[in-house]
């Protein structure tokens, strides 16, 4: 097959891209990269620099005090706790009112969906919202950050797709065979919605780990806060709230008030952050399936 060689109009459309691109690249990552480098920073260089990627002088001051007590420790297991159990809930609860829903013999199936997608258009709002957590005795526990975006109406619609789309023959096949309605779930439908699966349970995680409201209208206690209350009451409210320096060596200085900032919200960004490579290959094809078929 003869090489085709691209012409000087391909060529410089291929360049732009380029260019655009790795701008919009290096505009998204410097601010992370000098908020990393910022957390490992020495008051002076803070303070003589305004923006830098690569501190002069090593510190680890600012990580030293906000792990001086258990209360970032303490966050960081909420917010997994939250993020792993309520990403299961989300799961569990997608994928088994997904799957029924994908059947169009299903008695009542239009009108079911009418009724998710109308949630979608109309909400209940805030104070309605709260008066019903307050009602099921909610407040004040985890339970108020997982039960209540238990089922997300667009994601329902996606994977339902996802699954109508599947070969027909196939769970005909499975029926012959003796296969139950749970086992064919289980077994067939999905091993083969790992992709779908995949980039959903990315985006429940991602969704739980940075929610913050929802904690600041249902949580009083702080010891219950997520690692994103906790981030915002440094940020926004109090430095002290990060640290103990009692507790610290007499001789320890506190860190400048801006590494404390920077080290929570790499402590709050990395574990989600880890998380994202082992799902990209299934997120990335996930997502494009959801385009088609959704």
């Amino acid at each position: 097959m003869a090489k085709r060689y691209r012409n000087a109009g391909e060529i410089t459309f291929d360049v732009f891209n380029y260019v655009v691109l790795g701008i919009i690249g290096i505009a998204a990552i410097l601010p992370f990269l000098f908020v990393v480098a910022g957390s490992f920073a020495t008051e002076a260089e803070i303070t003589k620099r305004a923006v830098f990627l690569i501190p002069t002088t090593i510190s680890l001051d600012a990580y030293r005090f906000i792990f001086s007590t258990d209360t970032i420790v303490r966050s960081i297991g909420v917010s997994l706790y939250v993020t792993v159990i309520g990403t299961a809930v989300n799961l569990f609860f997608t994928v088994t009112m997904a799957y029924p829903m994908a059947k169009r013999y299903l008695m009542g199936r239009n009108l079911i969906l009418n009724l998710v997608i109308f949630t979608m258009l109309f909400g209940g709002g805030m104070i309605p919202t709260y008066l019903v957590i307050r009602e099921l005795h909610l407040l004040d526990t985890l339970n108020a950050l997982i039960l209540p975006g238990a089922i997300s109406a667009f994601n329902l619609i996606i994977v339902k797709n996802f699954f109508q789309e599947l070969p027909a023959e196939m769970e005909e096949a499975a029926r012959i065979d003796g296969c139950t309605e749970l086992g064919l779930l289980w077994r067939i439908v999905l091993p083969l919605s790992k992709p779908v699966l995949a980039t959903f349970t990315l985006f429940y995680a991602v969704g739980h780990w940075n929610n913050f409201f929802s904690a600041l209208l249902y949580i009083n206690d702080p010891s219950k806060w997520p690692l994103q209350v906790m981030l915002r009451q440094i940020v926004m409210l109090s430095q002290s709230a990060a640290g103990d320096l009692s507790s610290m060596d007499p001789n320890f200085v506190q860190p400048p008030e801006q590494s404390i900032k920077m080290a929570v919200i790499v402590v709050g960004t990395l574990p989600i952050m880890c998380v994202y490579p082992f799902l990209q290959k299934h997120f990335a094809k996930g997502v494009m399936l959801g385009s088609v078929k959704g």
